[in-house]
């Protein structure tokens, strides 16, 4: 008897509860209680969104390279504050402000994290759905409220928020302060709070999910690399995201109610207004609590998604899973005592200073064993080129380049001379938003076959995507480099009244330039997203020839995956290169790779990993 009929015989063969029920339009692509229609409503939402995002940098792009000239795009776009095609000072800090906004928490965080871990956790876990469908379904128009607020919020007469997306008081808890500090600023806090809830709800289930819903044989050692990290990203964020939700609500009391708890001996054109006591420094410290988990609350899902892709594509095992596991804690860890190293010009203690340097170039360590795992896990391998590779291996060169300078930003006595500056830009643009991005992408292309019932994507366009985005985001983001450590300013409007910095305006044409063409090439993904969902080629129920439970299901979506019973598990999610004398009972003439539902033989371990 073949394994694979073993296997069907050893299953538990109860009745599935839920996909026999008779669903209408609105139950089934809108009020979902599906894992896996959430996870596209929370993919579209999340790229229409980037969409939004990434048109405004086009936007203050422009403007950086060519301050003195007028654009009639400027007049379409933004109206009011474009009069004569010339942007308004005003309208620059919004769109940096809204653009930072939009993408780190609507598209790298809720749109990541909310797609991939919708999608793969019960699929990968062998579970039916969430633990809560109505949960589920709740986080999802919680945040897509949040998201139509933030978008809502480009249309207040004042204009939308002001305060950088970081919105430090004063400029955000004086509505008089700026235009920005009105009520586009209200909607900014009110949206985020929404956000919040709607990120504790999905990390709630996520967990509760994780550690009650496997499979049988599903241990927790056997979970694939994706499944861990969706895990450390859920523990992070309920950890972390309830610190921004008091600060937020401080700071609405502190706009609307008169308190003050970060205002003290404020004057605005001469009038002393009335708050005491209170201290900006505070808001720091507690939007910075969650602002740097949040980092790795967007990186950790695309470093979970980078190790399955570079593993099933090498064709060999990961290099060193514990390993990996344990750098998903540590780092998890680490990153709740890190915060202060964007404080370190706030007037910090020097002793202070030290500690979070310390602890920053920690954090090091467990990034380190992650690039160096991903790399031997590739080195000598049977590599398959298609696009999900690309775009992973486009990851951990992101990730190095950007890793190794925060080293700089992370020390306190280095950092002071690059504070604010474009080197911080580079920075956290490459490691975070770029590596992120590129992990998203490197999902969509690798499941969107499960996601859209058996299509595939088109290749050659994903090719042309992938090395126009690749060679555009180095040429926007390295020059960066440069110029921050020449002292150009972030966030300035314009560098033409600073003669020093006239020598760098060529620089900022070319970042231009090549932001234009990678913003451009993006469309060409869109295209190719939309088109391949309703017309894209047909692929095989297992394309990618991984061993993981979700290719074991059905091209036709259920509710409830597989129609029968659950398969179970008998091995761990990396048995790759397995093809040799001894296993040929249960290795398929010319397959070099082992499904996790297929028992282990009598003289078989698991000891390699």
């Amino acid at each position: 008897m073949s394994a694979l009929a073993q296997v069907s015989d050893m299953e538990d063969h109860h009745e599935d509860h839920g996909h026999h029920v008779k669903q209408t339009f609105v139950t089934k692509y809108i009020f979902s209680y599906d894992h896996k229609m959430i996870s596209k409503q929370y993919m579209i939402t999340g790229i229409v969104m980037g969409v939004i995002g990434i048109l405004m940098s086009l936007l203050f792009r422009l403007q950086l390279a060519w301050p003195d000239h007028k654009f009639t795009i400027y007049e379409v776009f933004l109206g009011k504050w474009a009069t004569d095609g010339v942007m308004d000072p005003n309208i620059y800090l919004a769109l940096v402000t809204i653009h930072g906004t939009i993408m780190v928490f609507f598209v790298l965080t809720a749109g990541l994290s909310g797609t991939f871990s919708n999608l793969l956790i019960p699929l990968q876990i062998g579970a039916r759905d969430m633990a809560s469908g109505f949960l589920n379904m709740m986080s999802f128009w919680l945040f897509f409220i949040s998201a139509a607020i933030m978008t809502m919020s480009l249309f207040v007469e004042a204009g939308p928020a002001s305060a950088g997306w970081t919105i430090y008081p004063p400029l955000s808890a004086l509505p008089q302060a700026i235009p920005g500090s009105g009520a586009g600023m209200t909607l900014w806090l009110i949206s985020l709070a929404i956000f919040i809830a709607s990120s504790l709800l999905g990390s709630l289930n996520f967990i509760v999910t994780i550690l009650n819903l496997r499979t049988k044989g599903m241990s927790m050692t056997r979970m694939p690399l994706t499944v861990w990290s969706f895990l450390v990203t859920a523990m992070v964020g309920l950890v972390s995201f309830p610190v921004l939700f008091s600060a937020a609500l401080m700071l609405i009391m502190d706009r609307s109610f008169g308190t003050s708890f970060f205002l003290s001996d404020i004057y605005i054109a001469g009038e002393v207004l009335h708050h005491q006591g209170g201290s900006p420094v505070l808001f720091e410290h507690l939007f910075w609590f969650l602002g740097h988990p949040e980092v790795y609350i967007v990186i950790l899902p695309a470093m979970g998604i980078v190790s399955e892709i570079l593993a099933t594509n090498s064709r060999k095992p990961i290099f060193g899973y514990r390993a990996m596991v344990a750098s998903l804690l540590s780092i998890a860890f680490l990153s709740t005592i890190v915060w202060g190293h964007h404080m370190f010009v706030s007037g910090m203690n020097p002793f202070l200073g030290s500690v979070f340097t310390f602890t920053t170039l920690l954090i090091a360590i467990p990034s380190a064993v992650k690039a160096f795992n991903w790399i031997t896990t590739i080195w000598r391998g049977n590599i398959q080129m298609n696009v999900a590779m690309l775009w992973a291996i486009g990851f951990v060169s992101t990730f190095i380049t950007g890793g190794l300078t925060g080293i700089v930003v992370g020390d306190s006595a280095l950092d002071i001379n690059v504070h604010d500056t474009y080197f911080v830009v580079a920075h956290f643009h490459l490691v975070m938003g770029v590596s992120a991005a590129y992990g998203f992408l490197a999902g969509i292309y690798h499941w969107f076959p499960k996601m859209f019932e058996g299509r595939l994507m088109n290749k050659k366009l994903g090719y042309i995507h992938f090395w126009i985005t690749a060679i555009g985001a180095y040429g926007i983001f390295f020059p960066m480099h440069f110029v921050g450590l020449a002292g150009l300013p972030r966030r300035y409007y314009t560098n033409t009244e600073f003669p020093y910095f006239d020598d760098l305006a060529d620089i900022n044409v070319v970042m231009t330039v090549f932001a234009i063409i990678t913003i451009s090439a993006q469309f060409i993904f869109l295209y190719n997203f939309i088109h391949s969902m309703f017309f894209g080629k047909m692929g095989p129920k297992n394309p990618w020839n991984a061993t993981t439970l979700e290719w074991t299901t059905e091209h036709k979506h259920i509710h409830g995956n597989w129609a029968g019973a659950i398969p179970h598990v008998y091995r761990w999610a990396y048995d790759y290169s397995k093809l040799n004398k001894d296993e040929t009972d249960y290795v398929i003439a010319g397959q070099d790779f082992i499904p996790q539902n297929v028992p282990l033989m009598d003289n078989e371990d698991e000891t390699e990993h």
